[in-house]
């Protein structure tokens, strides 16, 4: 059974960092890309970032370009989302999620079949 479990959320002030990370465990991790969403209340779901299973390749929202690094260590079975210069307006649950292997899109949240249990990040203005 594959389970993903999210950490290092919390508060922190406007233009502060996180470190978000995301721990598998059940599954051969180092095959497979891997995504951070996430949900603001009374919004929808939306995409953050990805990687490819090698890290090669990463993927972001145009909101986040710049401000947010994703990265892997598959020695580890561990990804990592780094967030720096956070506004209020990032304030949500991140989750972190496995990607389908044949999945079309690495935005869409439906290409992605594990989900962790999310790690609560709220930044105060």
């Amino acid at each position: 059974q594959v389970q993903l479990v999210e950490s290092g959320g919390g508060l922190v002030q406007a233009g502060g960092s996180l470190r978000l990370s995301c721990a598998a465990s059940g599954g051969t991790f180092r095959i497979y890309g891997m995504g951070w969403f996430r949900q603001a209340p009374g919004k929808e779901r939306e995409f953050v970032a990805a990687i490819t299973a090698s890290g090669g390749v990463r993927f972001y929202a145009d909101s986040m370009k710049g401000r947010f690094t994703i990265s892997r260590d598959n020695a580890k079975n561990t990804v990592y989302l780094e967030m720096n210069s956070l506004k209020p307006e990032d304030t949500a649950v991140y989750y972190c999620a496995r990607r389908i292997p044949s999945g079309s899109s690495w935005y869409d949240g439906n290409q992605y079949d594990y989900w962790g249990q999310g790690t609560q990040v709220t930044v105060s203005s």
